[in-house]
């Protein structure tokens, strides 16, 4: 799946990438992790999660797209709807064990200046 923002991996992209690497870009997105984070609490379907996030249908199959290219979440088919759900529940581990990180390191990584926040954002 090729994304305008460059942030999903696709296969070719990959082929140079380390799998963590990987999986750390298709994350470092808000919408994916909003998605997965929604995921999380049980399947979705797309209407569901635009009605959850706020956003529109476009937006949320993109980036279902991408999780799903990236093997973090299938669907399956019934009648007409899709529901989709994490193909790896570990991935919440993941997540929270980001957060304790997170919350040991304060605010150094939102003002790194490499990654983190634009400097005129971060002082505000």
């Amino acid at each position: 799946m090729a994304m305008t923002d460059g942030m999903c991996v696709t296969a070719n992209i990959a082929a140079g990438v380390t799998p963590a690497v990987a999986l750390f870009r298709s994350l470092a997105d808000e919408t994916r992790l909003r998605i997965v984070r929604t995921l999380a609490t049980g399947e979705a379907r797309v209407v569901d999660l635009t009605s959850e996030l706020g956003l529109a249908q476009s937006t949320v199959s993109k980036h279902l797209a991408c999780l799903r290219d990236c093997g973090l979440i299938d669907y399956r088919v019934e009648g007409r709807q899709s529901f989709y759900s994490l193909t790896r529940p570990e991935l919440m581990d993941l997540l929270r064990a980001a957060e304790g990180v997170l919350a040991a390191t304060g605010s150094a990584v939102a003002l790194c200046p490499t990654h983190g926040a634009p400097a005129e954002t971060a002082t505000r």
